[in-house]
């Protein structure tokens, strides 16, 4: 499963990508299947288009076709649709070329006014549980002694 970054930096890269699988009036077949598998496995990264003819939405095809071949489902905008999967063997010709491995998103940097702003927020809750604590501490003191005094009386 994609997180929303990931999601987002993959449609970046498909923006330049080519269409290369397309789903005809036949549907997502056993064919347009296996083709997304190869190219799965030689790009990680395919784009794909659902022609007028077919009775597919984009989105019943790439769902389709991502349950098939065990993919993510990146975007579908209009007629086209994108499709991801890791792939072992991409990921050995990047190591022997010395390529990065896996690149990672971005973590942004710490904003300093949030962190204060949050560690002023976290000290405040902080003292509000225990004002809150130290209140019904306090009832419940009361409740007992009270709960005594009628004792008391009853007994006398």
């Amino acid at each position: 499963m994609l997180t929303s970054k990931e999601r987002a930096q993959l449609r970046a890269q498909a923006n330049s990508l080519d269409t290369t699988l397309m789903v005809g009036k036949g549907g997502v077949t056993e064919a347009v299947i296996a083709e997304a598998e190869t190219q799965l496995v030689a790009r990680e990264l395919v784009k794909g288009k659902v022609l007028e003819g077919a009775l597919l939405s984009p989105r019943e095809a790439s769902d389709a076709i991502c349950e098939a071949t065990g993919a993510d489902g990146v975007a579908v905008i209009g007629t086209k649709f994108v499709i991801y999967r890791f792939s072992e063997k991409l990921q050995e010709q990047r190591n022997q070329t010395g390529r990065a491995k896996r690149k990672e998103v971005s973590v942004a940097k710490a904003n300093p006014v949030r962190k204060g702003t949050k560690a002023r927020r976290d000290a405040a809750r902080k003292v509000r549980e225990q004002r809150n604590e130290y209140f019904r501490q306090q009832a419940i003191d009361k409740a007992i002694e009270k709960a005594r005094e009628r004792q008391l009386r009853n007994e006398d």
